[in-house]
């Protein structure tokens, strides 16, 4: 499987702040917006990932990524010239994706929860076993402000709906997906909705139709932000403190992530670590490689 991360758009829900910068590099507390995302697709195990970007960024994702060879990992980029939609970023990705299955992220959502990645590997296995398509169903207090998702007690989606009125139940679809390779070929022929962008709606409910879409419920115990609002970017960044704050651990972490997958070295992860010296994440990553000499 490789991974896809959507990194472009104009982040017009967070102006004028992302008037100059792209909202994925905003710190949401103490490292960029895009690490969270990323950092789930390396505790899957993938090196393989590849972000959709708007030209220009490219030069500044560059400079924080590279190649993805200093975490042990492939990164490679695409540019879209301008925002048409989620589904364009499949289509835009399908050399690098070739014949393989998909983990498809939002580079401005947070995901938090003990059994999370134990969840998306449950996923990821019934894909490559049976193909089809997965989405993640959250618990919301006000569902009609999102998508909806509709479900029957084996997982199976019955309807999916936009913004419904009267909304089929309380969770809504968040901003991760897993997917067959047939999802490039579905994105391809999938028409522009009325406000003119391809939807990644509009290829969930090709699946729907093919009776191929299942949902995994993030339930009680986990959290989850759409950190492209000032709200929510608040309140992510206010949740990944008092975790770190109590725990004594991080979240989103790359370099620790590459460094207890086996991808990079002790020797490497403190060559990653010392130009971050006088910070606390700097320190951290330090630590980590020093109690295991």
């Amino acid at each position: 499987m490789k991974a896809v991360i959507l990194a472009g758009g104009s982040g017009t829900r967070l102006y004028p702040v992302t008037i100059a910068t792209n909202k994925h590099f905003l710190p949401i507390y103490n490292k960029p917006m895009i690490y969270y995302p990323l950092s789930l697709v390396m505790l899957l195990g993938i090196r393989d990932v590849l972000f959709i970007v708007n030209p220009e960024d490219l030069k500044d994702f560059k400079k924080l990524f590279g190649d993805g060879s200093h975490l042990g990992m492939n990164v490679q980029y695409r540019i879209q010239e301008r925002p048409n939609g989620l589904a364009e970023g499949l289509i835009l990705a399908e050399d690098f994706i070739g014949n393989d299955n998909i983990c498809y992220m939002l580079g401005d959502n947070v995901f938090f929860g003990h059994d999370l990645i134990k969840i998306m590997d449950q996923a990821r296995k019934d894909i490559q076993e049976n193909g089809g398509a997965y989405v993640f169903g959250y618990a919301v207090k006000d569902p009609e402000r999102f998508g909806v998702v509709e479900f029957d007690e084996k997982g199976n989606v019955l309807s999916l709906e936009e913004k419904p009125e009267k909304p089929k139940s309380n969770f809504a679809v968040v901003g991760m997906y897993f997917y067959d390779r047939e999802a490039v070929d579905i994105a391809k022929k999938i028409k522009p909705s009325d406000r003119g962008e391809l939807e990644i709606t509009s290829v969930n409910e090709e699946y729907l139709k093919r009776g191929e879409l299942k949902v995994k419920l993030l339930g009680r115990g986990f959290a989850w932000f759409d950190a492209g609002t000032h709200d929510s970017f608040l309140e992510a960044g206010e949740f990944v403190a008092t975790i770190e704050k109590k725990t004594g651990l991080m979240i989103g972490c790359i370099e620790e992530i590459a460094y207890k997958n086996g991808w990079i070295t002790r020797e490497q992860l403190l060559k990653l670590a010392k130009p971050l010296g006088k910070t606390e994440y700097g320190r951290y990553l330090i630590e980590l490689a020093e109690g295991e000499e």
